[in-house]
């Protein structure tokens, strides 16, 4: 016996109501992204560097030689960058440091606020961006709604950020 094949599916938006609030808002460029970005990894580096400053002052007193090593892409440090990333964006309401100087806001594509899990869900989807060669950030210019990877793992997009939380 054959079983009867289905009719073909159709994509049925959950949020439709969220999408059509977010059409025609205004969307951050890439440079202003890049530039946030930069910044706010300017922070992690230089918080690092204060974390790592003791140890840097202790090998000069007994060598006499300052040597400060910072990589925050090894080690405990490397929990840094998802931890800021992600905490600053949820308890920044959607912004960053450097979001906020840029006059961006992350807003989600699902609902009103971000939570905390998208937060954090979208600061480790930096790293699927990264992990393609840094092609994940390039998809902004061939996505049609300029979303990055980061933006589609966590169902989020980037905005020029208006006075009122959206």
């Amino acid at each position: 016996m054959r079983m009867k094949r289905p009719g073909p599916r159709y994509f049925t938006p959950i949020t439709a109501d969220r999408s059509q609030r977010l059409a025609g808002v205004s969307l951050a460029s890439f440079r202003r992204r890049a530039v946030a970005f930069l910044l706010d990894f300017g922070i992690v580096v230089v918080v690092l560097g204060l974390f790592a400053l003791p140890k840097t002052l202790a090998v000069r007193a007994n060598t006499g030689n300052f040597i400060m090593n910072l990589d925050p892409f090894h080690g405990w440090a490397l929990l840094s960058l998802p931890l800021y990333f992600g905490l600053a964006t949820y308890f920044g309401h959607g912004q960053s440091l450097g979001k906020r100087w840029l006059r961006i806001r992350v807003v989600s594509l699902a609902h009103e606020d971000l939570s905390l899990w998208h937060s954090i869900e979208r600061s480790l989807g930096y790293g699927a961006s990264i992990l393609e060669g840094g092609f994940g950030f390039i998809q902004y210019f061939t996505h049609p709604n300029a979303q990055t990877v980061h933006d589609r793992i966590a169902e989020t997009r980037e905005n020029i950020a208006k006075a009122k939380r959206e």
